[in-house]
This record gives structure tokens, sequence and C-alpha cells, in this order.
């Protein structure tokens, strides 16, 4: 007999070989049913894979992310068997699952693949999903793998197998006679997937080099109902409406240059204003918890970074060194600001006194981002994060987790985001080689994030592998209007870099001690927030954040004085707005108003005037009524909250 411990502490035993799919069954048929895939003791399984010894389980349906991606990579395999079928002689490169679905990269030889090709594809997919064929899994060694893809002639697969380890156990999976390689893992069978829309296809270089062999890669999606795809693509027409690259232009908060570079966002002055309130929001929240703010250059030399470790871990995706000239002096653009901020805290004695010590920076950094993968606000080579770094004593460090989580959780709220889970990121035991520092320093880390979370209660998910490569962390995935997931802010716990630089303070005791630091950047980065903000509320930002709060139209050039008077006054209570002077019909400016997503706008004409009144109409609900300044002042003052 075998122990199963569940999340909830509860352990059962069960017979040796049992598999996630005979334990859910023994729970429930209708648990059984949601099963696609289950986490044993942190690591994906398959669902009918046999489970040998004691194991902690975590069975994962649809609503979770690592149950989805079972299910869309099973789909790849599908639909790279029924390109096989559709297209013979073509060769497979790899099919992972992305966030959104699926992609296979293959080389078609000699034939060629297009979006007209895609209700023949989705046919045959669901022509083969219907025989319901198992998905098996069968360990392999390399020596056989190389011969079976040798067989068959597939150069891409026997590359990924050469670089694999002489004894590395390798796995293939077959579903009726199509055979992968591939390390999983997969649903029980073909028959769950009913529902699929290959989304678009484009060209990608194998293994992503440029010199290699350009392969044809096809994204798809797919559900196990048809209602459910459906209102899957109802949400990516939305979210077309609602693209941040379309609003931002139509709003005139941002704009790219190719003269200036791809990926280098320049902020026009509505989306500086919004920016500055955002930035100007947290710097008061971060002055009543006793922040300092701090300002470091934009470059910085190469030592630095040596010192820090980011050289070794992100030179490759870094702008390429500076060089001066004097000779042997390199700089780098700044691909972080913690370097500094340790520079700071060592430029003076510390005492146990000073701690906490706490530095902001709304720091620009940058990183070179590969053309493909730049995406408007979200994916871009130079951003500003809301960059904070305290250090503390090892007694203050779960002290300070719990103040800058309650901070984070506030920023997210005070922005509309209700709907989030917090990611604990820890590193992967399996690649310590991706880490530095101590297993020991490791183990407090993560363990001072588990703590602190368990504390509040704080709904969370766990992902081997995503820790940052200095300490553990905590991602805020938020869900937007849509139900996408996005990572935003993010807390980690460092005991590597205070030992890297060396930072010490004295203590009580009057010795040297190391102290601990925690990075902190509630936003995560200015631009990436902006653009999942705009996302979420379509344009029609929160009152106290929209860059223009009101529009004055004047019905007529007669009037453009009054608009003035009206203008004035309103900025006097710090409501912001302009007047549309344009020789427009009133009707004209109304709708030009409301495609800008204004909160409030105001006609003003002769009875207006004479009155001392404004007429108000309010974005996406209409007519207001008359209304004198001082009475709008106090309705606007309540609809700021």
């Amino acid at each position: 007999m075998i122990n199963i411990s569940f999340p909830d502490g509860n352990i059962r035993q069960y017979e040796a070989g049992a598999t996630a799919m005979d334990i859910a069954k023994s729970i429930s048929e209708g648990l059984a049913r949601n099963v696609l895939s289950a986490r044993i003791n942190g690591e994906v399984w398959d669902a009918n894979r046999p489970i040998s010894e004691d194991s902690k389980i975590e069975l994962l349906t649809w609503n979770d992310e690592d149950g989805k991606k079972t299910f869309w990579h099973s789909t790849a395999h599908l639909m790279a068997e029924a390109l096989e079928a559709v297209y013979p002689g073509i060769k497979l490169g790899t099919g992972p699952a992305i966030s959104n679905g699926f992609y296979y990269d293959i080389d078609p030889g000699e034939h060629k693949i297009s979006s007209d090709d895609f209700p023949k594809i989705e046919k045959k997919m669901l022509e083969l999903a219907r025989l319901k064929n198992e998905f098996v899994r069968k360990d392999i060694s390399k020596e056989e793998a190389l011969k079976y893809f040798t067989e068959k002639g597939d150069e891409y697969k026997i590359e990924l197998i050469e670089k694999r380890g002489a004894d590395e156990a390798l796995t293939l999976y077959t579903q009726g006679n199509f055979v992968d390689l591939c390390r999983g893992p997969h649903l029980k069978d073909t028959a769950k997937i009913k529902a699929v829309k290959l989304m678009n296809v484009a060209g990608a270089f194998w293994q992503g080099d440029d010199s290699r062999q350009q392969m044809t890669r096809i994204y798809g999606v797919s559900f196990g109902k048809q209602k459910e795809l459906t209102q899957y693509l109802e949400m990516l027409e939305e979210a077309k409406k609602r693209d941040h690259r379309k609003l931002g232009k139509e709003l005139g908060l941002f704009m790219f240059s190719e003269k200036v570079g791809a990926g280098l966002p320049i902020w026009l002055p509505k989306g500086a204003a919004l920016r500055s309130r955002l930035e100007d929001f947290l710097k008061k929240e971060q002055l009543k918890r006793g922040y300092q703010p701090v300002i470091t250059p934009h470059i910085a030399k190469k030592d630095l970074y040596v010192t820090s470790g980011h050289w070794e871990k992100y030179g490759e995706d870094s702008f390429q060194p500076i060089q001066t000239p004097k000779e042997g002096e390199v700089f780098m653009l700044k691909p972080m600001n913690c370097p500094h901020h340790c520079e700071i805290f060592a430029n003076e004695p510390r005492s146990y006194r000073d701690l906490p010590y706490r530095l902001a920076e709304f720091g620009t950094v940058y990183r070179y981002e590969q053309t493909g993968e730049l995406h408007g606000l979200t994916r871009v080579r130079g951003f500003t994060q809301d960059d904070a770094h305290l250090f503390c004593t090892p007694d203050q460090v779960k002290g300070e987790f719990l103040d800058v989580l309650e901070l984070t959780m506030h920023v997210i709220s005070k922005m509309g985001f209700d709907d989030f889970t917090a990611q604990i990121s820890l590193r992967d035991p399996a690649k310590k080689e991706k880490y530095i520092g101590s297993d020991e320093n490791w183990d407090k880390a993560e363990s001072a994030i588990i703590e602190a979370t368990q504390e509040v209660g704080l709904k969370t998910t766990t992902a081997l592998g995503e820790a940052a490569f200095y300490g553990p962390k905590l991602d805020f995935m938020v869900r937007d209007a849509l139900g996408r997931s996005w990572q935003l802010g993010t807390i980690q716990v460092d005991y590597n870099l205070p030992e890297r630089f060396e930072l010490e303070y004295i203590g009580a005791d009057n010795a040297p001690h190391r102290p601990v630091m925690i990075h902190r950047a509630p936003f995560g980065s200015m631009e990436r927030f902006i653009g999942v903000l705009t996302e979420h509320c379509a344009g029609k930002f929160p009152l106290w954040l929209t860059p223009e709060q009101f529009a004055v139209l004047p019905i007529s050039d007669k009037y453009i004085d009054y608009a003035k008077k009206v203008e004035a006054e309103l900025n006097q209570h710090d409501i912001r707005g302009f007047i549309d002077s344009r020789t427009e019909s009133i009707g004209r400016k109304i709708r030009d108003t409301e495609v800008k997503k204004i909160p409030f706008m105001f006609i003003v004409g002769e009875k207006e005037a004479e009155s001392n009144t404004i007429s108000v109409r309010k974005q996406g609900e209409g007519d207001l009524g008359a209304m004198t300044m001082e009475d709008f002042v106090a309705y606007f003052q309540k609809e700021l909250g």
C-alpha cells in the first residue's frame, strides 16, 4: 500500500500502481470525468500513469492551468496525426501547449499549407478524435529512439534525441498509428477533444535559429464542448475591440517609431498624464510606508552585472555591451535596478537600527526581446518598473513581506482587478544549476513566502521552476474582464544578492550580519500594466485616472468665452478637461467625444451662459440634465468615491 497526500492535508492509502484516475474515481465519478492530469510530487503526470510510492497528489481539471495545457498538448499531437494523414511525407518538429492553445512546427516539404486548408485539417482531427484512441506512454532508450526516428527519416526528432544525455530516459507517446517523441503529459484518450479551431499559420525558424530551416507553424485551440469554443471565439472578437494597441492609438496614449526602434514606446501627452497619475498614487502609498525614493543611471559598468549574476543569466537577452573610448571599459544598458540599490546600501555603514531600509525607484530597464516576441506595451525592450528593494534583518522578513503583500493587494484592488491568484514561484530542485545561492538560503526564502501567504489566507498556486535566478517569488496572476490571466505584480525574497555584494549591517551584538533583500513591484512594469489595464476597462479608465475627465462643447463660436469660464472653474477643483472649439455640428462633437471615452461632456449655449449652468452628458449613459458648477463638482467628487 502507498500513502497519497491531498492538498487539504488528508492522507489515504491505495494499492501501489494506482493511477490518479483511480484515485479520482474513489472520490467520485463526477470528479473522475473532469480530471485531465495530475500533479504528483510537483510534477505533472498523465492521469493513467501508475503511482508506485508515497506521493503528494493534486488532481488537475480544466480549471487548472496545467490541466488546460494537458488538453491542448494532447490536441497538438492530434493535429500532428491529422497533418501526417492529410500531407504524407511531412516532418515534425515540436508541438507544445501555450497560454491560449497549442502549435506544432512542421517541415511541409513539397506541400504548401495555408489557412484555406484549415477546414479539412480540422475535419480530420475530429474524425480521429472520435476514434477514442488512448495516449499510451512508453519509456525508451536513446539508442531505441534514434533507431525508430532514423527508420522514419525524421531528422528533426533525431536532432532532439542526440542532444539528450546517453543515459537520459526518453518517452514516446502513441495514439492510434501516430507515434511522437514527447515528455507528456497527455489525456487518457482523444475522446475528450470535441471542438477544434485552427487559428493561424506562420513561419518559424527551427529551434529559433534564423540560420536554420524555416518551419511552418500552425496554431490552434480546442475545447471539450462546441459551446466553449463558440464562447472563446466571441471573446476573441471582443478582445480585438479592446486591443490596447488599437485603443492606445485612438485615445492618443502612446506610439512607436521605426526611427526610434522597435519595442521602445513613446508616451504621448495623454498617456504620460495617465502614467504620471499611476506613479503619483504609488509614490504617496510608499511614503506612508517609509520608502525612500532614489534615482539610478540607465547604464552601469558590466562588472556590476557580473557581480549580481545578471550577466551570466541574462547576458544573451541584453543589449550588446557598450565600449567607451577608454580601452577595456565596458558599460551596459541597465537590465535590472536591484544591483544599483545594493550599491546604495553599501554606500555607508549600516546598523540594525537602520533596518528595514526601503528604497523605491521608477527605474527604466532594457532587455533585448526578439522582434517576433514584441507586442505593444505588454512586451517591449525598454520599460519602467515600479521597483523597490527592502533590506532587513532575518527576523524582519516575514513582517516586511506581509506589509508588501498588503500594499500589492491594495494597488491591484484600486485598479479594479477583483479576480486574481497569487502564484508561489519556486526553483526547480532538479535544475539547481539555473539558480545562484545555497540550498539553505533557498529553503529559508521559500518558507518565508509560503508562511506569509498562509497567515493571510491568500489563495495561491505553486509553480516549480518559475523562481527568479536569485530567489523565489510571489507573482500576482490577474484575470481581466475577458477572463484572461496576466502576470502583473511580484514580490521576491532574496538571500543571495546581499551575499554576492557582501552587504553587511552591524547587529545588536556589535558584529557584522548579512541583510535579507525583498524585491517588489506591485504594477510589475508601467508599460505592461497600462496595456493590461487598457484592455481590462476597454479604454474607459477609472475616473480618477482618466487623462481628460470632461470636454466642453460650445454649440457655436459665440459661446467659446463661456466655455473657457467653465473650463477654468473646473480646473480650480482639479477636474481636467478641454474645449472642443472645432466648427463642427454639436452632434458630431458628441459622437467624437463618446469615441474618445471622455467621462463627461458639457454642452453650452445661450441658455447655459445666461443661467450660469452646464448641460451634462455622461459617457455611455446620456443626459444628466442642467447643473450649476457647484452641483457638478459635488456630483463629480461623489463619483470619484
